[in-house]
């Protein structure tokens, strides 16, 4: 790649980073997919993209968000630990179907069913164990019924752990994988 190149690709993502700042302003503070907020498909598809760390390529593309590692087997970690005492767990035979379909999704690499599927969930409301930023990636569960993506979410962290929320994130359950 020359040094024109370079440059290019460095403005454009520049560029996105800016947009992702004047996104999050208007987001008004709620988390990456905007539930509450008024900002434009347009805005939301930059936001999603810069805040997913996407980068630029030679032409002028975006690469796909990466999604957290899926959680390692119980028996490979040697069992499975809490990452937070305040965290009720919920054992994963007991989420809908719909949220075994989306680990399922999760754990193959997708596809997903939204674009906005795999971005990065910024926990500013601090839920969830702090971390550093792009540590956590959120997912679509489908609610059957709903006419958009419902409030149903599964975060995942960057060694594995999942959580659920059933109430877009106002409360947050650690996926058990052991049961």
């Amino acid at each position: 790649m020359n040094s024109r190149n370079r440059l290019i690709s460095l403005l454009a993502v520049v560029l996105l980073g800016i947009a992702a700042g004047v996104a999050a302003l208007l987001n008004g503070g709620h988390d990456s997919d905007g539930a509450g907020s008024a900002k434009s498909p347009a805005t939301a598809s930059v936001a999603a993209s810069a805040s997913a760390g996407a980068t630029a390529t030679r032409s002028g593309a975006t690469s796909a968000p990466k999604p957290s590692a899926p959680a390692k087997s119980p028996t490979a970690q040697g069992g499975w630990v809490p990452t937070g005492s305040a965290l009720a767990d919920v054992c994963r035979s007991k989420l809908p179907a719909q949220a075994l379909d989306t680990l399922g999704l999760i754990a193959r690499g997708g596809p997903y069913p939204y674009r906005s599927d795999g971005v990065v969930f910024e926990n500013r409301e601090s839920r969830l164990p702090r971390q550093g930023s792009g540590y956590y990636h959120e997912f679509t569960v489908v609610t059957p019924g709903s006419d958009d993506r419902g409030t149903r979410r599964i975060v995942t962290g960057g060694v594995g752990e999942q959580y659920w929320t059933a109430d877009h994130y106002a409360t947050f359950q650690e996926i058990d994988p052991r049961c």
